[in-house]
């Protein structure tokens, strides 16, 4: 009978099993090799197959974050909309838990049992010759009395050891005890005062403190929830006295924004393939979003203000960016907005076009905000401002103790007309003194020979101890028109009201507050004060003469 020879072909991957069976070992072995080829094949087709599948399903994963992305860039304004954003000021204060057990005390160590006399062990032992021998007999007793003597006295040194460890013990016990009150009073010290602090900075913020409204509204924006490409930056400066708000807030940078719309597999070239907004439409979608996040920014702060501490808000855009023709970063402000609260809470933003509000609500900034041409911001408060100068001693006899506030107002206006001599002569201006004017007019005019920004400027001085309202920039801007000059600045030691500020924003004036000029004070190396309190006192004073 002829040999049989076989072989089995197994395939763990396909799952497969196969014996081959013949009278020709190497035809067997053949068939064999040929059967697993095949297999391998069918299991490599199957892997590419799973493996374009995986891939194609990644890519309309990446499609669908894509699409979601692009998705919240169109819904900043109303997605901040639905979320209100709610102080709560419970939820500040620290509600943790001192959660360290307090120190168990460690078991005492026993002592012993004391020798006891009757004790067996303590009994003497007579043998038969003790009987008879007094001796004998009065030394086993000894024998046994001094046994007990010795184990008496190892039991009191036992014993007296025994207690100093559990003296020790008792000690220790007793200052992690100690310990343990005294950190958890400072935890609960520390969690009171927090929570004091939090109370404080509620009613500081009621009462309208500038500080508590500046941490406040740190506070509202801190809680906007932005899409994670964006990162919120910002600085927030408050005007007690005319209740305005500035914010220079970090928009995005162009580059940042997410373009990405599609992402397909491409089999024949085992790559995944995007797709991305074209330029045209990225820059048209920057804009809008721009757009939306200076609205929603300014509804955020408006709404969250519970305690009325804002009237209006001045919000300048800001982005940083690299500069391609010099390489270097650069930080310009593209868009500024000066806005009213009760106007503005009259807007539905939910039906707006978000440019056309921005415009509506004369809003500043180019046509192309992408194209991140800069502009000058509506209004600035300087944070370091203490309305006070230290610079070098000067003539005339301004030094570091004149308050500006309480100068004659004569001498005031004498002084703004030769410090603008001195801004102007930089650039071979040339300013001529006219009347003075206490109650208006043309207190100086400056002619800057500079070919772009030049032309004939009026300036006006106004030592004032309250805010400045609309109607003196009105007149600043009737001046300009009758004297056909090409700008117009207004002076004061005070500051100026919201309405003054919405007056000027789109006409050629400018508006320079006590802050400022103090600091134009400083670039020209003169010192002095501004205290508009002690002014008003001063003036009380001399009307009661």
């Amino acid at each position: 009978m002829a040999n049989k020879y076989y072989v089995d072909v197994k395939h763990d991957g396909l799952n497969r099993y196969k014996r081959i069976t013949g009278d020709d070992a190497q035809m067997v072995q053949t068939k064999g090799e040929a059967l697993l080829a095949q297999w391998n094949e069918v299991w490599k087709r199957n892997l590419l197959k799973t493996s374009v599948e995986r891939k194609k399903e990644e890519a309309e994963f990446r499609r669908e974050e894509a699409a979601k992305v692009l998705q919240e860039l169109n819904t900043i304004l109303s997605s901040g909309l639905e979320k209100p954003i709610i102080v709560d000021w419970e939820s500040l204060k620290q509600r943790g838990t001192f959660n360290r057990a307090v120190p168990t005390a460690a078991s005492e160590l026993a002592i012993p049992s004391a020798p006891d006399r009757k004790d067996p062990a303590y009994t003497a032992t007579m043998g038969i010759l003790d009987l008879f021998s007094a001796a004998r007999r009065a030394s086993r007793t000894e024998e046994a009395a001094a046994r007990f003597e010795e184990d008496t006295r190892k039991w009191k040194e036992k014993k007296a050891g025994i207690e100093v460890q559990n003296a020790k013990a008792a000690k220790e016990h007793t200052d992690k005890v100690t310990q343990w009150h005294d950190e958890r009073a400072s935890f609960l010290k520390k969690q009171d005062e927090q929570h004091q602090t939090i109370d404080a900075q509620r009613q500081s913020y009621l009462a309208i403190d500038a500080d508590a409204v500046v941490d406040y509204c740190d506070l509202v924006l801190s809680e906007s929830s932005y899409p994670d490409w964006f990162t919120t930056h910002y600085d927030i400066n408050y005007a007690p006295a005319t209740k305005i708000l500035v914010v220079d807030y970090s928009l995005p940078a162009v580059e940042d924004l997410p373009t990405l719309k599609e992402v397909k597999y491409v089999v024949a070239r085992d790559e995944f393939a995007e797709t991305h907004l074209t330029p045209a439409k990225r820059d048209a979608l920057y804009d809008q979003v721009l757009y939306m996040i200076i609205l929603r920014t300014l509804h955020e702060l408006y709404e969250a203000d519970v305690a009325d501490a804002i009237d209006s808000i001045v919000l300048n855009g800001w982005v940083r960016s690299i500069d391609r023709s010099t390489g270097h970063e650069v930080n310009a402000c593209i868009m500024s907005v000066q806005t009213v609260k009760k106007e503005f809470m009259e807007i539905d933003l939910a039906k707006v076009e978000p440019k056309a509000c921005f415009k509506k609500l004369k809003g500043v900034g180019s046509a192309k905000l992408s194209g991140l041409s800069p502009i000058k911001p509506i209004l600035q408060l300087n944070k370091e401002d203490k309305r006070f100068i230290e610079a070098r001693d000067v003539e005339d006899g301004l030094d570091s103790s004149t308050n500006l506030a309480a100068m004659d107002w004569e001498d005031f206006e004498h002084l703004i007309r030769q410090l603008f001599e001195e801004e102007f002569a930089v650039d071979g201006g040339e300013v001529k003194v006219t009347r003075a004017s206490r109650d208006g007019g043309v207190d100086a005019v400056a002619f800057d020979p500079d070919p772009l920004r030049g032309g004939k400027i009026v300036i006006q001085a106004k030592r004032y101890t309250n805010t400045v309202g609309v109607s003196a920039v009105r007149d600043l801007y009737g001046t300009l028109i009758n004297e056909g000059a090409s700008r117009g600045i207004l002076v004061t030691t005070a500051d100026y009201g919201p309405d003054a500020y919405s007056f000027a924003k789109d006409k050629p004036l400018t508006l320079l507050s006590g802050s400022n000029l103090l600091n134009l004070l400083g670039k020209h190396g003169h010192k002095a004060r501004i205290d508009l309190a002690e002014a008003r006192t001063e003036a009380e004073q001399s009307k009661n003469r």
